[in-house]
């Protein structure tokens, strides 16, 4: 009697010690790293310690798991030696391992785990200086611990790196945006336009150009009274001037430049030299990311570029505009013509046109049709159905149906498309 009286503490205490490392382990995982990281920048010291912690976390888990089991094992080993002397036999190791199972899963398993979870950062910076103490000290064996590993799997043909798989930090932000959003703590538009910044990286300005069939051009050969005309016909401020072929262009005619020089030719027009205010164009590949064409838009003070193929032929231009038009959605001005690329159709059926991007199409009816294989819609169908479609035809695919409405040539000019009924949602 005496023992069990002895007993109580002993294990409560092994108890407290088996919580305190649960209760790490699942803090300093669930730990917020950008939280953590602008309290460091901002003094905090706990959050030093737990980003030092976060930073070696094979380490760090493996010493907290050994501290765990350590303590599980030897209190479980206190309390069936003790009962077993009072109640001698297999009866006696039955209720030890019966009431240690509850003691260690109530007590230092599932509540501090709990805790841990509701408020992990401020449990993690609360345990972050004993923890540290104790990696440092368990961090040779877990070293050793993990050497073994490696070489009984290398045996198998699996090899570790010493470091662990983590989700690359663009991932982790997304991952973090979709989950706030579905929770409605997020709205619609800004998820597009975080998710847009995320995206520059992996998109081409091949994605987001114009195509060279969409480009207002100006002969260079035309007379100077002409192309004034044609300047304020149209309703852009950059216009690319060719000679000879329109895959020729020889410079770019700013509608800021024309004002200048028609106001120092007090306005003749006929007396314009049209070559003399053309700006040098600026040619770029295809393959150039959004973000880092972004980046050479604001060094070089210049917001409209013409896109070539690997052959230097013209694929398209790509403006300032056009990039920030990812992030923020479409930008209109009162010289813009509104487009109606996206209409609602007969029975839910939604008209797109065929030239209308997948990610504004996605954005204005908040679907979620891939934009991997393609850009436009049209894209989209025809490498799903892998050849071009007859008009009325009909394909089913990423839960839309898509039929083709018009079609001019070898160019599908307008889809109906039904998207999913909620019960099939």
């Amino acid at each position: 009697m005496t023992a069990l009286i002895a007993l109580g503490p002993i294990v409560f205490g092994l108890l407290a010690l088996s919580a305190f490392f649960s209760a790490a382990e699942t803090a300093l995982t669930g730990a917020s790293r950008a939280r953590m990281h602008q309290l460091e920048r901002d003094g905090d010291r706990a959050a030093r310690r737990v980003n030092q912690l976060i930073s070696d976390q094979e380490t760090m888990i493996g010493s907290v798991l050994l501290g765990n089991n350590l303590i599980n094992i030897l209190a479980s080993a206190l309390t069936t030696e003790v009962l077993t002397r009072a109640i001698p036999g297999a009866l006696g190791v039955a209720i030890a391992t019966g009431l240690m199972t509850v003691l260690v899963l109530v007590f230092a398993e599932v509540l501090p785990k709990t805790l841990a979870i509701l408020r992990s950062d401020d449990v993690a910076r609360f345990l972050s200086a004993p923890t540290q103490v104790f990696v440092r000290f368990a961090g040779p064996i877990i070293n050793a611990i993990q050497w073994v590993i490696r070489r009984t799997l290398g045996l198998f043909g699996v090899k570790l790196g010493m470091e662990l798989d983590v989700l690359a930090a663009h991932e982790e932000i997304r991952g973090a945006v979709e989950y706030h959003h579905s929770e409605g703590l997020v709205e619609t538009r800004d998820r597009w336009m975080l998710g847009g910044v995320l995206d520059l990286a992996e998109m081409d300005v091949s994605e987001v150009m114009v195509h060279r069939k969409g480009i207002s051009m100006i002969d260079g050969e035309l007379s100077p009274r002409e192309i004034v005309e044609e300047a304020l016909e149209s309703t852009h401020s950059r216009l690319p001037i060719y000679r000879d072929d329109p895959e020729n262009i020889v410079g770019v005619l700013h509608a800021k430049d024309l004002l200048q020089a028609l106001a120092q030719a007090d306005g003749k027009i006929d007396a314009l030299d049209i070559k003399a205010i053309l700006r040098e164009p600026w040619f770029i590949p295809e393959t150039t990311t959004l973000k880092d064409q972004l980046a050479a838009f604001l060094k070089r003070q210049n917001h409209f570029a013409l896109v070539v193929d690997e052959y230097g032929a013209l694929k398209g231009l790509v403006t300032l505009e056009d990039i920030l038009e990812e992030i923020v959605g479409e930008i209109e001005d009162e010289h813009d013509i509104a487009v109606a690329g996206v209409r609602p159709g007969p029975d839910g059926a939604v008209m797109v046109d065929g030239s209308v991007t997948i990610r504004d199409l996605n954005r204005a009816m908040n679907w979620d049709l891939p934009d991997d294989e393609a850009v436009t819609v049209a894209g989209l169908l025809i490498a799903e159905a892998q050849r071009i479609p007859e008009v009325g035809q009909t394909f089913t695919f990423h839960r839309h149906q898509f039929q083709v409405a018009e079609r001019k040539g070898n160019q599908i000019t307008v889809l109906q498309i039904w998207p999913p009924t909620p019960l099939e949602e």
